[in-house]
Order: C-alpha cells, then structure tokens, then sequence
C-alpha cells in the first residue's frame, strides 16, 4: 500500500459495504412492508422547511432510494440532484417524479461534483462503513456551500449495532446498520455548527409525514465564510 485509496481498498475487503445489486434486489418487490417505501417525505424535513429553517435552493439527495424525499423538496421549489447506487431505486423514483425535474442519478453520491445549500441523507449514513465516513465528511467539506445546512436521519443505537468500530472489523460486518447516540453524531459531524439533534417523531399511518421514532433525526449548518480582516491605515 502507498496511497489512502489502497488502505480503503484494504478495508473495503475486511468490511464490505452492501453493493448496488444487493439494494437492487432489496428494492425490486415494491409490495413488501418496509417503511420508507411509502411515498411520504421525512417529518423532520417537512418541519424544516415549513418552518423556514430551510428554503428553497439547490439540494442533493444521498441515498435517495425510491425519491420521496427528493420530490417533495422539488415541490417546494428547491433544485434536487438525487443519487443512489441501486439502479432499480433510481428507476422507481423516476417513475413517481411525474416531470418535476429532479436529477435522478444511479451511482457513487461520494463522487457527486458541484455546489449545494442542502446536503440531505435519510438513511445511507448508517449503512457505511466506518472508514467511509471519510468520503463522506469529504462531500460535505466539498459540496456544502458556506452557510449551507446538512440533514440527517440515522439509526439509534437501540435500532442499529452499537459495537465500537474496532469490534465490526473483528466481525466483518455491521449486522444491519451502525446505530448512534447523539454525542456521536456531534463528533463525527463537528465542523459544523449544530441546529437540532433529536429523536424522530413516531407518525401515525394515515400521517401524510414518514416518521419512526427509531430513528435520529439531526440538523447541522456550514460556517459562513468569513472577510478577510482588512484594516484601513489613516494617513498621517
């Protein structure tokens, strides 16, 4: 090894991710009773927006599955680019878009060029590897505009495993997603400023909002960039 890509390369080995023909198979049986399969936006995000928290602007989706997510941020007058690394994912939420524009994209989300005010991710965090977390901290340093907010619904530790991270390469894998308690997601996620980290609010079925209180719901905001410090100097 001589480079970070070899070493991820390495590690990739000892704790394979779910590849995209895995979430293809996941998502081709559209009857099956998975939660996010619904076609409802996050509560949390709804909450944001109407709020005005968050307004319109460009936006990209991580992980965006079937797109629910996505199309409601495009209703409300945002500019959504939308990845995901299963192909069939990508084809479903192409099918429900009904025109709105949203760039529907299958592939890596970590590679995605260009500039955005929202960076939204519903459920790809928990299902990376930890060594991965530097790609993905990497999108956010690049991609995230000064002053640009990132969203976040992941596991809790209850949902998901709550093995240290040196624990799920002993056992090569990360029995169904990686589960995390607030303070965790503060420290991974410290660069930017914290607006709201907390439980996702549990939705009764017949809400037109998806919510599952197994689930954290976090908001974080990029740093404005700052003027430089340009002082005058009073002629004599």
């Amino acid at each position: 090894m001589r480079t970070i890509d070899d070493v991820m390369t390495l590690l990739d080995g000892l704790l394979p991710a779910q590849p995209g023909d895995w979430w293809d198979r996941f998502y081709a049986d559209r009857t099956r009773e998975v939660p996010f399969f619904v076609a409802k936006p996050d509560e949390n995000l709804v909450a944001h927006v109407e709020s005005g928290v968050l307004t319109p602007g460009r936006a990209l989706d991580v992980g965006c599955g079937p797109g629910r997510n996505a199309l409601f941020l495009a209703r409300r007058g945002f500019q959504v680019d939308a990845v995901d690394i299963s192909a069939t994912a990508i084809t479903w939420a192409r099918e429900r878009s009904a025109g709105l524009g949203v760039g529907f994209q299958h592939g890596d989300a970590f590679a995605t060029e260009g500039s955005y005010d929202l960076i939204y991710d519903s459920g790809c965090f928990h299902h990376l590897p930890p060594h991965r977390r530097v790609g993905y901290l990497a999108l956010l340093d690049r991609a995230l505009v000064p002053g640009g907010h990132f969203a976040l619904t992941c596991f809790t530790s209850e949902e998901g495993t709550a093995s240290p991270d040196t624990d799920l390469y002993r056992q090569g894998g990360l029995a169904g997603g990686v589960g995390y308690t607030p303070d965790e997601l503060r420290w991974i996620f410290q660069d930017l400023a914290e607006v709201e980290v907390r439980r996702m609010t549990e939705e009764p079925p017949d809400s037109p909002r998806f919510g599952k209180d197994f689930l954290w719901t976090a908001l974080f905001r990029k740093a404005q960039v700052q003027p430089p410090d340009v002082r005058v100097r009073q002629a004599e």
